[in-house]
């Protein structure tokens, strides 16, 4: 049964993540009063590139290459480590447990590895648009990282523990009344998580306008199984933020066993818990336009102050 969990942890972020990008844009869709795609579209455009033939540039170095297998392995390995329905983390042998990589400190710098290397792949090409959106998307992930990592810190305080398991378990049995300074550290997550996956109004995930894209731009040289990869990985980069907010800040019914009921609880619960936070992605992308690149610091460092602020009411009471 251990074996078997294990293995459908491993498989259930890169499983539900196409899921959740489209579940977005049914809503944007239909808040914007149009009948949009189904939401198993993002499905059907990932086997139709994985189809497809690649055309790389001539320019481009083994980085370029390797650099999608490397930020899809990433997202796999972090996701798998995430708390989903439950806090045991998958082991497969005494010597060969994943429970290492559920320390938060861990996740946050594995995925800045998966940005550093989109970072370089945009510029490996020698493409204009992949250099400044490289420069815009490092830019970006150096403001984030400060407001991301508070914000999860304040919950490793209040849990008394770095392992995001061990932190949504100690958080359950906390008080509702000292949960004020967990919500304003969501808040601060919430931004980071609008930041660190190029949505509104941070960038624009659908946009190719040459000067207003982000993470287009990165991956604008790549074709075929590679652009499949990056695109996987961006929906299961989603997901994983979505999972830690939904977890850790709102830890509430995740199973501490792999008992049924417990598991179905728990599932119907995270539901109601990401489809919050989905309705919310894309109230906002429906709400709001894009900020000047110039205002996005602005609106980070407002993320970095919450986390901070958080972290010193919990220190302090």
């Amino acid at each position: 049964m251990t074996l078997f969990f294990s293995l459908i942890q491993i498989v259930a972020i890169p499983a539900i993540s196409p899921l959740f990008v489209g579940i977005i844009r049914k809503l944007k869709a239909r808040m914007q009063s149009r009948v949009g795609a189904d939401i198993f579209q993002p499905y059907r455009d990932l086997s139709k590139l994985f189809k497809k033939d690649e055309i790389i540039s001539k320019d481009a170095s083994w980085i370029t290459k390797i650099a999608p297998y490397i930020i899809f392995t990433v997202t796999v390995v972090v996701g798998a480590a995430v708390p989903i329905v439950t806090t045991i983390i998958p082991s497969f042998t005494p010597g060969f447990s994943l429970l290492p990589l559920s320390d938060f400190i861990v996740m946050v710098y594995l995925l800045a590895l998966g940005t550093f290397f989109l970072a370089l792949a945009g510029m490996d090409s020698g493409s204009g648009f992949g250099g400044f959106g490289s420069s815009r998307e490092m830019m970006v992930a150096a403001l984030a990282e400060g407001g991301l990592f508070f914000s999860l810190l304040v919950a490793s305080v209040a849990s008394g523990s770095g392992h995001v398991p061990s932190m949504v378990v100690s958080l359950q049995t906390l008080p509702f009344t000292s949960f004020m300074p967990l919500i304003v550290a969501f808040l601060a997550f919430f931004i980071a998580l609008l930041a660190e996956n190029n949505r509104f109004p941070v960038d624009n995930p659908s946009t190719h306008l040459e000067l207003t894209m982000i993470h287009e731009a990165m991956i604008l040289e790549y074709s075929g199984k590679r652009l499949a990869l990056m695109e996987w990985a961006t929906a299961n980069k989603l997901v994983i933020f979505i999972a830690l907010g939904a977890n850790i800040f709102f830890p509430w019914g995740v199973a501490a066993s792999l008992e049924g009921h417990a598991i179905l609880l728990a599932f119907v619960l995270f539901s109601l818990k990401t489809g919050a936070l989905l309705f919310s992605i894309a109230f906002i992308e429906s709400t709001m336009a894009k900020f000047r690149v110039f205002r996005v610091p602005d609106l980070l460092f407002t993320s970095f102050v919450l986390a901070v602020t958080a972290l010193c009411i919990i220190i302090t009471f």
